[in-house]
């Protein structure tokens, strides 16, 4: 009896440890990650998550830019929408209304279940593809170039939603095929046939700007998504002498007549140069008059009709002169907190496709960014790139905001400390 009556000992021991074991685990568990039921019922959810909490500063921030962006636009846009629509808020009540439908689709994205973008990821492409044909069909805007789809008072331009498109599906393939993303099959072929056949649409149009930042982006999705560095210099090696030939041949004609002055529009010397850079011009003469800390708010003078459709593409050069170099830099400031924000909060997601669809929805906004500033600088050649949350237009804006309620909707199950 007593071997016995020992093992029985022994066997309420273990299973006494087991159970402390197993409550220390628990509690690990539940210090490690806030409220675990809410992360569960994410995960769990068909199509749309309800009452999860979603990152509290990155919406704020995105709130705050949403706010001064339009103020400015209002600034920007008065006097030109004055002389041009008898109207001083022609500009200010549409953009208010895409702000409006923009924070409507971005609220319901941000509860929408991001992963069964997974599952329909080619088909929004394939959607871009139809968009991207159809406008060719269309007749020419201003200028002959083909960008729109009109509907009434709003206007789609497809090349906003190729931006989208081609963030979703690469970030769908890399995630699909992440073990095999060294090989040039399934890295360096897609990327071509996606990139070169959207570039080839968008040649078409021309909308080289939209080519240059799509390509930026498949750069950048491919390239976080596993592909091999060497495959990326060969891709732009390529691509260099392929910019070369098309120009040589004539096949750039339209590139080439938006560079005509470029880097010299304080340097003209005839007529026709004084006119090919008088917008850029008026962008530095609006840059350097702002000094430190701007000429005021509403107080801008190159918006008299100096700066041609100050509210769009060159905001940001009115921006300058009414809220100084100061005023310019506390705003960057704030697009680097978003685009940090955003891609902390991917790169904490529960899985490889939240992490690289966050990161490239966010990215997309700093690369934006940074070439509108360098276009107003004169440092690129006058290209139509849109400053985000600040140029007037309404598909960009809605696009957007969309876009940042799928990276709250990410954020709802990122491992971070909820504020």
């Amino acid at each position: 009896m007593a071997p016995n009556r020992k093992l029985l000992y022994k066997g309420d021991v273990n299973r006494i440890y087991d159970d402390e074991y197993k409550a220390s685990q628990a509690a690990k568990k539940e210090k490690l990650f806030i409220r675990p039921s809410r992360q569960r019922k994410m995960k769990n959810a068909k199509w749309f998550g309800i009452g999860m909490g979603i990152d509290l500063p990155f919406c704020i921030i995105l709130l705050v830019l949403l706010t001064i962006g339009t103020i400015m636009m209002f600034s920007a846009s008065y006097a030109f929408a004055y002389y041009t629509q008898n109207d001083s808020y022609y500009f200010l009540i549409r953009q208010l209304i895409f702000v409006v439908v923009g924070i409507i689709a971005m609220g319901v994205m941000s509860f929408f279940n991001y992963n069964k973008l997974h599952k329909i990821a080619p088909l929004v492409l394939g959607i871009a593809y139809v968009c991207l044909l159809a406008v060719l069909v269309l007749p020419a805007g201003d200028g002959g170039v083909k960008r729109w789809i009109p509907l009434g008072m709003f206007n789609i331009q497809p090349s906003e939603i190729a931006k989208f498109a081609v963030i979703l599906f690469f970030a769908h393939w890399a995630s699909k095929y992440y073990d095999k993303m060294q090989l040039a099959k399934f890295s360096v072929l897609p990327g071509i046939i996606v990139f070169g056949s959207i570039a080839m649409l968008l040649f078409l149009e021309p909308h080289y700007s939209g080519i240059v930042i799509i390509g930026m982006l498949t750069v950048l999705m491919l390239y976080i998504g596993g592909m091999k560095t060497k495959y990326l210099l060969i891709g732009g090696v390529i691509l260099g002498g392929l910019v070369l030939v098309l120009a040589v041949t004539g096949g750039l004609s339209y590139a080439m007549s938006r560079m005509d002055g470029w880097g010299q529009a304080l340097e003209y010397t005839t007529e026709e140069m004084w006119q090919t850079t008088w917008q850029t011009r008026n962008s530095l003469y609006a840059i350097g008059s702002g000094g430190l800390w701007g000429l005021g708010l509403g107080q801008s003078r190159q918006k008299y009709l100096y700066l041609p459709e100050p509210q769009n593409d060159f905001i940001f050069a009115i921006v300058v002169e009414e809220l100084g170099l100061i005023g310019a830099a506390i705003i960057l400031l704030i697009f680097a907190l978003l685009v940090w924000r955003g891609i902390t909060l991917s790169l904490r997601s529960k899985d490889k496709f939240g992490k690289l669809l966050g990161i490239g929805l966010t990215s997309q906004i700093g690369i934006q960014v940074v070439l509108n500033i360098l276009v107003i600088t004169d440092w690129l050649p006058n290209t139509g790139i849109s400053l985000p949350f600040f140029s007037y237009g309404g598909s960009s804006l809605i696009m957007l905001l969309a876009q940042m309620g799928i990276v709250l909707s990410i954020s709802r199950t990122a491992n971070i400390e909820r504020q």
